[in-house]
Formats: structure tokens, C-alpha cells, sequence
């Protein structure tokens, strides 16, 4: 039961999303062992887009073993994966596509008993079916499985199913969560209790290496090249060199972050309330906050205390 006893303080603040495209697409394979083998090579790295070509991530499993209110296609275990590309870049279509094209074709393709359908039916959508069946070298065919329009590539294996079409829509990327702890341990496992708390919400993500970033980074740096860099305000072990100037309150000795994205702002806003009630009761936990940037980075507001939170936001 959780300890009442100590609850951390929540900050009267919020997160700040910023827009994306995103797709979303399914993996089922033969059994849960090589369906985590590709959710894992397919999400990897793929934390954050300052460097990474997308940021991806696990939805949730579903069908046999997991929510068996989604039937997969092909009646197997599967699991829905979502990349997310920022708005703002003015490659997002290709840079969306190509980042589709390099997973699933190197990542799901290469993994034993797999098989890869679309889960956004959109106007307009990628021909991805097409370009990944090439790797057939001409005995790629056309076909309807599970009642659907997809390609088949001969394998060593047996045969890869996919479909023949990929869509894409508009998502959100930067919800986000700050765990404030009296050491290490305390502000791990908050985020953890939250990070786990957040995937059991459709929709959304937690694309960092165990859905927990460690490094949260600021935009901009002192050398030109750099787009983002450390936090240096809110790093604990700086707050004697920076004075005033440091964000860290006394008492805390580490900060962890969970980053959330998904497929539309009330998702976000589920999985923030939901991990904040997860995690406030953690001992050793003295605050949880988020970062922001004043409406600069994104207009969609995820407020820490639910009742800030518009009844109807638009994002």
C-alpha cells in the first residue's frame, strides 16, 4: 500500500508539448519472446530527436497476452509502436518515412516470425509495402491476408507479410515530468513508478532508454554546433557554482525525467495524471515538476495540477 505518510509537493506548473507527425504501426510475431526482440531493435536509437533520426517508442501489447480488446490481424501477440518526428522540421514527410522505411525494413523485416500492418488509415499515406518488397528482387507478390491488401516477401524463414500502405497524422512530442529526490534512488524510482504507470495508457509513449532520461537537456549551447546541452540550472551537483542562479531546492541530490508523447493531447494529459499518482508517495521523493519554455516550444499545455487543465485544448 502506498505510504501516505510522505507525499512529495507537486508543482503548480506544466509540461510543454510541441506538435509532430507520427505514425503508428503494428508487429505481431509467434510468440512474446520474438515480439520483444522487435519492438527492441526497431525503438532503438530513437530517444530523442536532437540527434536521433525520430523518437519511437512501445505503445502497448495487445492481442493474445496482452489487450485481447485489439485483435491483431493474424490473431498472434503484437504490439503497437509509435515514431514521432517534430513538426518544425521542414523534412518531417520524408524524414518520417525514411525513419518507417529503415526500422521496419532492417529491424522487423530481419526478425524471426514477424509480420507488419499500418494502424493510421490516412489521406495522404506512404507506399511503404512497395518499397520494402523490393528486397524480394522480383518474387515479391501482391496478395490479401487476413483480409487485407498487403505484400509478401519469400524469406529464408518462410515469408514477411506487411501492408501495403503506412499512414501518418499529427501526434505531440514533449509532454514531460521531473522527479525531484533526495538521492539517486529515491528519484529513479520515482520515475519508474511513473514511467510504468504512463505505458499502461493507450496512446502514448516513453521513448527514453527505459522510459527514463537522466540528462534532461535545455535548447541551445554555448558552442554554435550544439542545439541542446544539460540542464545546467537543475543539476544538482552544480547548485554550489551557480548561487541564486540554480533551480535545485535543498535537499534534493538528483533529478530523472520522463518524456511522454503520443497521438493527441488528452492521452498525454492521462498518462501525466496517472504517473504523478504513482509516484508522489515514493520516499525520498521531495518534489515533481516539468519543464517548460513559456509557450515558446509548443502550445499544448500539460498541467501538473488537474484542475488547471482546460476542459477542451485543441494543442
Amino acid at each position: 500500500m502506498p505510504d501516505h505518510s510522505h507525499r512529495a509537493v507537486v508543482d503548480d506548473t506544466y509540461a510543454e508539448a510541441f506538435r509532430s507527425i507520427h505514425a503508428e504501426f503494428l508487429i505481431t510475431a509467434r510468440d512474446r519472446k520474438w515480439l520483444d526482440h522487435a519492438v527492441a531493435a526497431c525503438t532503438g536509437n530513437a530517444s530523442s530527436t536532437i540527434l536521433c533520426d525520430c523518437e519511437a517508442g512501445l505503445d502497448r501489447y495487445v492481442g493474445p497476452g496482452g489487450d485481447d480488446s485489439f485483435a491483431t490481424p493474424d490473431s498472434r501477440p503484437g504490439a503497437i509502436v509509435q515514431i514521432h518526428v517534430p513538426r518544425f522540421r521542414k523534412d518531417r514527410v520524408a524524414a518520417l518515412e525514411r525513419a518507417l522505411l529503415v526500422r521496419i525494413s532492417q529491424n522487423v523485416l530481419t526478425c524471426a516470425t514477424t509480420a507488419c500492418f499500418n494502424l493510421l488509415d490516412t489521406e495522404p499515406y506512404f507506399k511503404l509495402g512497395r518499397k520494402i518488397a523490393l528486397f524480394g528482387d522480383g518474387w515479391q507478390f501482391r496478395d490479401q491476408r487476413c483480409g487485407r491488401p498487403v505484400w509478401v516477401i519469400p524469406i529464408l524463414g518462410g515469408e514477411f507479410v506487411l501492408d501495403r500502405r503506412f499512414g501518418f497524422a499529427d501526434g505531440l512530442m514533449g509532454g514531460n515530468l521531473w522527479f525531484l529526490g533526495a538521492g539517486v534512488d529515491a528519484a529513479l524510482l520515482a520515475a519508474e513508478r511513473a514511467q510504468a504507470a504512463a505505458a499502461l495508457v493507450p496512446g502514448v509513449i516513453t521513448p527514453f532508454p527505459g522510459g527514463v532520461a537522466a540528462s534532461g537537456s535545455k535548447a541551445g549551447s554555448r558552442y554554435k554546433f550544439a542545439i541542446a546541452s544539460t540542464y545546467e540550472k537543475f543539476c544538482p551537483t552544480l547548485r554550489e557554482k551557480l548561487g541564486h542562479e540554480s533551480g535545485v531546492p535543498e535537499g534534493v541530490g538528483s533529478i530523472m525525467e520522463i518524456i511522454i508523447n503520443g497521438c493527441d493531447l488528452n492521452s498525454i494529459v492521462r498518462a501525466t495524471q496517472a504517473a504523478i499518482a504513482a509516484a508522489v508517495d515514493t520516499p525520498g521523493l521531495v518534489k515533481i515538476s516539468a519543464g517548460n519554455y513559456g509557450g515558446r516550444l509548443g502550445k499544448s499545455f500539460i498541467y501538473l495540477h488537474p484542475e488547471r487543465q482546460p476542459a477542451v485544448d485543441s494543442g
